[in-house]
């Protein structure tokens, strides 16, 4: 067998982390713990299955959920928290110790691509700032030393609070008390070929502006021709303040000579409740902010000023965190119950979950099908409930209609599964039919028998909106809401495999 050189396997793994820019966009979500009723590992990795979310940050390395993640391929960040800094700061050994045990022990069977050096140390631990970039240093060194640098790139997520002016974008800049800190950090970045981890709030940025900004400008809604918001000087049109945001972190980025480290969004959201005195706190503000965020992230551009370089983005969070202190707000970021619930239906029409067809984030169309190795009396008994009580259209597959052939339970019940599906997925509505069903990407559609949700549905099933009817089947799993198209994994995978047995 012809072994391939380490420094060709080496040069594989340089190209796919080169393209982990170029490629299209992602949408991942964060993973918080602070809640009464935490799900087990093996429940929360279940959820990121049944909605196809394939990037997660989490804010520790806690082993239960790494080894849950395993073989599943979805793209890990795992977290050094703030208090763990100091000691791997001043100590190589200490890092060498966290990554051997946090990160060399799971690759690659769980999927690590990234590594957050705390989460807002220079506003939330000032005291370890001066610290800060040695830890990432430090941590890099001893990827570098187990072989897997090329894999997992380090980086230290910043809050909007050390750009103390971000608008005007153009002249943005850091804090000055911070200079020096975040010109070693840029500097370790820019050498590493990471990039600079941001959180971006536009709730935070509405809320504390004191109404110099409308709320649809936060919302990613569209605003009339008076109340666009252009950067005077380079006379930039900013069509969200989201964009706003990172474009403010490359300016204040190029102040110090640093104009290619990308920005990728490793915090935004918006809560959907919160006490008498947040009245932006709705349901409504976070469905239709985060459907906006969607749309807005997965159309593969950049800020104005950089409209090349996709923006990369985790949403704030996963689950609502009720055992958070402050402001009622601080509870209700999450998209999901700790039953796995959605505290909203989110989907990419008309910024909220709608009844059409339903749509992965990367833009294509998901539909409902039989299993192939369905047993045949469970697709009979999900057919009748999808055609009764389901109140699927069922018309197109009754004899001499355009979806009668081929006659048989498997065709027949993928075209009752999915008009349900395609009709009762935004308020709740699950592809799972007693276990018999999943979802697939590509259009089932054939000859004159257009599936719902399809573009030539108009003579069968149709794009209808939502029939009235029960919502789910017991035992469902929710509608897929995050899918991501980075196919980088498995080839930074298979050739870590190949580079560590060398």
């Amino acid at each position: 067998m012809m072994l391939l050189p380490r420094w060709f396997l080496e040069a594989i793994l340089l190209l796919i982390s080169a393209l982990a820019f170029t490629n299209a966009a992602f949408i991942g979500v964060n993973i918080g713990t602070d809640l009464t009723n935490m799900p087990s590992p093996s429940d929360i990795v279940s959820l990121l299955k049944s909605h196809q979310i394939t990037h997660v940050r989490l804010y520790d390395a806690n082993s239960h959920m790494l080894k849950a993640l395993s073989n599943t391929t979805i793209q890990v960040t795992v977290g050094v928290t703030n208090q763990e800094i100091l000691k791997i700061g001043r100590f190589p050994s200490s890092a060498a110790s966290w990554v051997n045990k946090n990160v060399a022990a799971y690759v690659p069977s769980t999927n690590i691509t990234a590594i957050a050096v705390g989460s807002e140390v220079l506003t939330e631990s000032p005291h370890v700032a001066p610290i800060l970039a040695s830890a990432l240093n430090n941590i890099h060194k001893a990827l570098v030393a187990t072989n897997l640098n090329f894999q997992v790139k380090v980086s230290t997520p910043m809050s909007m609070d050390v750009m103390p002016k971000p608008f005007p974008p153009s002249t943005s800049t850091f804090s000055p008390s911070w200079n020096t800190t975040v010109h070693q950090i840029l500097q370790f970045l820019d050498n590493t070929g990471s990039f600079f981890m941001l959180n971006a709030y536009p709730y935070y940025g509405y809320t504390t502006a004191n109404g110099i900004f409308p709320l649809d400008y936060a919302l990613f809604k569209q605003l009339s021709a008076v109340k666009q918001i252009v950067d005077p000087n380079t006379l930039l049109h900013y069509d969200s303040m989201f964009d706003a945001m990172v474009d403010a972190a490359y300016y204040s980025m190029e102040a110090l000579n640093f104009s290619k480290i990308p920005v990728v969004v490793t915090e935004t959201g918006w809560p959907s409740s919160g006490g008498s005195d947040e009245t932006a706190a709705t349901v409504g503000n976070a469905e239709t902010f985060n459907s906006n965020l969607i749309k807005r992230v997965l159309n593969n551009s950049g800020p104005p000023s950089k409209p090349d370089i996709p923006i990369n983005t985790y949403v704030y969070e996963l689950y609502n965190e009720d055992k958070r202190s402050g402001p009622e707000s601080e509870k209700n970021w999450g998209m999901f119950y700790p039953n796995g619930t959605s505290v909203y239906p989110l989907g990419l029409s008309g910024g909220g979950g709608g009844g059409g067809g339903s749509e992965a984030l990367n833009g294509t169309t998901l539909f409902c099908v039989a299993k192939v190795d369905a047993d045949d009396d469970k697709l009979e008994n999900g057919l009748n409930w999808a055609c009764g009580q389901g109140r699927a259209n069922c018309g197109p597959i009754q004899p001499g209609q355009s979806c009668y052939l081929p006659n048989d339970i498997k065709s027949h019940a993928s075209f009752a599964y999915n008009d349900y599906y395609q009709k009762m997925k935004g308020v709740g509505g699950t592809c799972d039919f007693d276990g018999t069903a999943i979802t697939t990407p590509r259009d089932p559609s054939y000859r004159a028998c257009a599936y719902t949700g399809s573009p030539n549905a108009n003579g069968t099933g149709g794009n209808f909106p939502p029939a009235l009817g029960p919502a789910s089947q017991v035992g469902g799993n929710a509608n897929a809401v995050f899918v991501s198209i980075y196919h980088l994994p498995f080839l930074a995978t298979l050739a870590l495999t190949l580079l560590l047995v060398l």
